[in-house]
């Protein structure tokens, strides 16, 4: 009976001259979240080798100002990731840096009235002057004024058209790699951000601005509806952790319950409804799940929702996405070598002007 317990022995570290990868390869055979970035790095290496899977990345909170968002470029360019569902900030922020003004590392222990005083906005230890935001506002109204005035477009959409005008001017933001590489961004609250207040500038110059989410929506969960199977990888929580997950469960209303062909689903006998969970997922968090929120919820949790998949490949990682984020992607970098053939997801893009 004890014996079912040791399977598997920790094996100490040596220290000694390695690749990144190796190191976290031995990370995996340790303990705690040293553990679980090398159990990341595994699961997200069986993502790329799986055929028929889409990738999704939600990526949270406002990391494009901590250095991160070059990272992203990558995942896209060598697609590592298939689809990115993101906050407002990570997809306007790394525009001021693409544009060559940058960031500066500072220090939350500052008289911040004195940065509002020299119009210094704050990111915890990061600095960035508030002109060169408004300049990248100005830029992005600049686009905004070039499009259909009055039409639903989806963030992804707009993303998508932005993404190809930022690339003609040689502005390679995350937006412009993405529209380049045909991957779709979606935003799902995106007027939270620089965003929201380009549509008001637009507006006010008398271009008024629709974003549909309902057709947004839509077109996220049709990805649902043409792959086999999903993996997710999810920096942080929040709304885009929210809005991805609701693909596993949301494909059933837009299908109206028939299910869907080809995809193995699990029905929900109350309701006569099925669900899609997520056959594999990354989690890296440093919310704590006792307070309900969607952030620290566990991936264990999700599977009582039908949102991950009780038999498949799951891992948290409780660690700063700035520390686990570029440690993980060049674990990958190193070990990956096979060119994975990526969805074609070429259907979403037909018709954007």
């Amino acid at each position: 009976m004890a014996d079912a317990y040791f399977k598997r022995k920790v094996e100490a570290i040596e220290v000694k001259e390695k690749t990144i990868s190796q190191l976290l390869a031995e990370m995996a055979k340790t303990a705690y979240q040293g553990r679980k970035l090398g159990e990341a790095v595994e699961v997200w290496e069986n993502m790329l080798k799986e055929k028929d899977l889409t990738i999704i990345m939600g990526f949270a909170g406002s990391m494009s100002t901590a250095g991160q968002w070059k990272i992203v470029n990558w995942l896209i360019e060598n697609r590592f990731i298939d689809v990115l569902v993101s906050t407002g900030a990570n997809v306007s922020e790394d525009i001021v840096d693409a544009m060559g003004f940058g960031y500066w590392q500072g220090s939350p222990f500052v008289n911040d009235a004195e940065l509002l005083k020299a119009d210094i906005n704050r990111y915890y230890d990061v600095y960035g002057r508030e002109a060169d935001y408004r300049k990248m506002e100005e830029l992005m109204t600049e686009f905004l004024l070039t499009l259909k005035a009055n039409y639903p477009y989806s963030s992804m959409e707009l993303l998508h058209l932005f993404g190809k005008w930022l690339s003609k001017k040689g502005i390679k933001s995350i937006a412009a790699a993405a529209a380049e590489n045909n991957v779709p961004i979606f935003c799902p609250a995106i007027s939270d951000s620089a965003y929201g207040e380009a549509f008001l500038m637009a507006k006010n110059m008398g271009h008024n601005i629709l974003v549909d989410q309902v057709k947004e929506f839509d077109q996220f969960v049709g990805i649902g509806e043409k792959t086999k199977d999903i993996g997710v990888v999810y920096i942080g929580g929040g709304v885009p952790k929210d809005f991805t997950q609701l693909i596993a469960i949301s494909v059933s209303p837009k299908t109206m319950d028939k299910g869907v062909p080809g995809r193995e689903g699990y029905l929900r006998k109350s309701v006569k409804e099925y669900c899609y969970p997520h056959k594999y997922a990354i989690q890296i968090t440093t919310d704590s799940p006792q307070w309900g929120g969607l952030s620290g919820c566990t991936l264990e949790e999700a599977i009582s929702w039908g949102k991950i998949h009780s038999e498949g490949k799951h891992v948290t990682v409780y660690c700063d996405a700035t520390i686990a984020l570029p440690i993980i992607v060049h674990a990958l970098n190193e070990r990956v070598k096979i060119k994975r053939k990526p969805p074609d997801l070429s259907w979403l893009f037909k018709g954007i002007t």
